[in-house]
C-alpha cells in the first residue's frame, strides 16, 4: 500500500492523472464504499441466499430420509413376501410328496390286486391242466395194460408161434408191473 501511495505521489508530481484506486486522497471513500458493498453482500447472502440454500438442503435431507424410510419399508415387505414364498414352497413340496406317496400306494395296491388276480387265474389254469394231465395219465395207464397185453400177445405169437389167452397175458403183465 505504501508502494502505491508513492507511485501515486510521483505521478501527481509529474502532473499526470493517477489511477483512482491508487490515489491516496480517495482511499477513505474507497474504504467506505468497500465496507458498504461488503456489508450489503453479507446481508444479501445471510438474508436471501443462505436461507434458500438451507431450505434446499433441508428439503433434500427430508427427501433422502423419506426415501430411506420407504426403502426400509419396501425391504421389510420384500422380506415378508420372500418368507411367505418360502413357506408356500415348503408347503407345496410337502403336498406334492403326499400326493406322490398316495399315487405310489394306489399304484402298488392296483399292481398287487392285478398280480393276485393273475395268480388266481394261473392257479385255476394250473389246476385244470393238472386235472387234465391226471386224467390223460389215468387213461394212458389204463391203456398201458391193454397195450402191454396186446404187444405181449403179438411178441409171443411171433416168437413161439402159439396164441395165448387174454387172461393169461393180463395175469403175466400184472405180475410184471406190480
Amino acid at each position: 500500500m505504501f508502494v502505491t501511495a508513492a507511485i501515486a505521489a510521483e505521478a501527481a508530481s509529474e502532473g499526470e492523472k493517477v489511477f483512482p484506486p491508487f490515489d491516496s486522497s480517495t482511499f477513505a471513500s474507497q474504504l467506505f464504499w468497500l465496507a458498504i458493498t461488503f456489508g450489503f453482500f453479507y446481508w444479501f447472502i445471510a438474508k436471501v441466499i443462505s436461507p434458500r440454500i438451507g431450505e434446499i438442503l433441508e428439503t433434500r435431507q427430508d427427501r433422502i430420509a423419506g426415501d430411506l424410510d420407504m426403502a426400509r419399508d419396501l425391504q421389510e415387505k420384500a422380506d415378508e413376501a420372500h418368507a411367505a414364498y418360502e413357506q408356500e414352497l415348503a408347503q407345496a413340496r410337502t403336498t406334492a410328496g403326499e400326493i406322490g406317496q398316495k399315487a405310489r400306494d394306489k399304484a402298488k395296491a392296483e399292481a398287487e390286486a392285478e398280480r393276485q388276480k393273475v395268480e388266481a387265474e394261473l392257479a385255476t389254469k394250473l389246476e385244470e391242466a393238472e386235472s387234465r394231465i391226471a386224467s390223460i395219465r389215468e387213461k394212458a395207464m389204463a391203456e398201458v395194460g391193454s397195450i402191454a397185453t396186446d404187444t405181449t400177445a403179438q411178441i409171443v405169437d411171433q416168437l413161439i408161434g402159439t396164441s395165448v389167452t387174454k387172461a393169461e397175458l393180463t395175469k403175466a403183465v400184472g405180475a410184471a408191473r406190480g
